[in-house]
């Protein structure tokens, strides 16, 4: 009887564990997201959280989709010390992601080999903003104007920068950040 109360107990407190880690996710993982061509949507604090996030939203169709190459190389260069990239595409600029969620899945594995997290297209500005973007924008000051946008987060789930499309993922800028996280 001892043991079954013990292990019931212990079930409990880790309930409150979690509970409490739940409680404590910060505002900007504070979402529940699908991924890319899925209908379940994932809660980002699970999925993102204690990382270094690299957020960007994404196109297929822009003069800087070739971001996408430097993106994945990113991510595998720093994965195991704890880096995320979590792309949102988006058909906000110019229409350049005007294809079904599982047409850019597609294009993005085969074109550019993307195994980065990848979650629904996205609206990233203006009126009917995702929330998460209206978050990133409100804190930065700084909403994206265009595709590949990034949003640097620290492990702790702040926001500690923010890049605009120009910024390619090889940029020094961006990697010194990344590097000073990690």
């Amino acid at each position: 009887m001892q043991t079954v109360l013990l292990a019931v107990v212990g079930w409990v407190l880790l309930g409150s564990v979690g509970s409490a880690e739940a409680a404590d996710c910060p505002e900007a993982l504070d979402f529940r997201k699908p991924p890319l061509s899925e209908d379940q949507p994932v809660d980002l604090c699970e999925v993102l959280g204690g990382r270094v996030v690299l957020i960007v939203n994404t196109a297929s169709k822009c003069g800087f989709t070739s971001q996408y190459e430097g993106l994945e190389e990113l991510y595998t260069r720093y994965r195991e010390r704890g880096l995320v990239v979590a792309g949102f595409p988006s058909n906000d600029f110019g229409n350049q992601e005007p294809g079904s969620e599982q047409q850019v899945k597609n294009f993005c594995r085969l074109t550019y080999g993307v195994g980065f997290p990848m979650f629904a297209k996205t609206r990233v500005r203006g009126p009917g903003a995702d929330p998460l973007y209206e978050h990133l924008a409100r804190v930065t000051g700084d909403p994206p104007r265009w595709n590949f946008h990034k949003y640097l987060l620290d492990r702790q789930g702040r926001v500690v920068a923010s890049f605009p499309s120009q910024v390619a993922p090889q940029d020094k800028r961006l990697i010194d950040s990344i590097e000073a996280l990690l």
